[in-house]
């Protein structure tokens, strides 16, 4: 049985995972940390990391970026695997990450969904064909009214695996209000939609000559994204010190996904 700490408890994700648990026989949420208490768990909740006297194996984190430094910190002092699930993290807390890896094993994804994941392979093969084809790559991503940062980590994901496919010559374009210019022919473009309760949608499209080519995910739920840090912290206790990624979770459950990867 993994023992697992709910960073971030009282949070949407945090009910979500602390319900999804309860229905598996592999995972137990031990403890949750958060500053609100919220309603009554089957779990103890502390305020703070510091106050946490219960032992576990992995600590799952949908809290805020702005607390990620810190649980870096004290996952890194006590050796204490990490999935790390939140977002908007700045280039600093990336660096801080890759650091903490080296003391501790660190799971962090952008998106843990099994769906975006592949979808992530699929660009890096559709980049190769079209994008060097000379068609235009654009992005659209959309979330609920709630969603504090954009573009969406997902969003930024899903530009890296095109952009690696394509040896990182693209630059991202944000904003195309402020000047007024032809589009450039290496540049992926990111727009952001935020209203009602969207839970995620993600549209990759291949723009060329005549055609378009347009890969997209939808999430109905946010239990995909639960289920994924679930399945992650199981496959990350008693990892050695590192820096993993979903890609490492669907390899060690699904073995053909390795043959995807080559």
């Amino acid at each position: 049985m993994v023992r697992v700490i709910m960073h971030g408890c009282s949070g949407a994700m945090g009910r979500t995972i602390s319900s999804l648990a309860k229905d598996m026989d592999n995972v137990q949420i031990v403890a949750g940390i958060d500053l609100f208490a919220g309603e009554q768990k089957d779990y103890p909740v502390f305020a703070s990391l510091e106050e946490c006297n219960v032992e576990a194996d992995v600590v799952v984190d949908f809290a805020s970026a702005n607390a990620v430094d810190h649980l870096l910190d004290f996952c890194g002092e006590r050796k204490l695997p990490l999935v790390l699930c939140t977002t908007g993290l700045s280039q600093q807390q990336i660096d801080k990450v890759e650091e903490t890896a080296k003391k501790t094993a660190v799971l962090r994804s952008a998106n843990m969904s099994l769906g975006i994941n592949m979808l992530m392979k699929l660009l890096k093969d559709a980049a190769n064909v079209l994008a060097k084809a000379g068609f235009d790559v654009e992005i659209v991503e959309k979330h609920h009214n709630q969603k504090v940062d954009a573009p969406s980590g997902t969003a930024l994901a899903l530009a890296d695996a095109v952009n690696e496919a394509l040896d990182h010559c693209c630059h991202y374009k944000y904003d195309r209000t402020a000047e007024r210019v032809k589009r450039g022919s290496n540049e992926i473009g990111i727009s952001c939609v935020r209203g009602g309760s969207i839970v995620g949608e993600h549209e990759v499209i291949f723009a060329g000559r005549d055609e378009v080519v347009t890969f997209a995910h939808t999430a109905y739920s946010k239990a995909i994204f639960g289920k994924g840090a679930l399945e992650a912290a199981m496959f990350l206790a008693g990892k050695e010190p590192g820096l993993y990624d979903m890609a490492d979770v669907i390899e060690a459950s699904l073995p053909s996904f390795s043959s995807l990867q080559a």
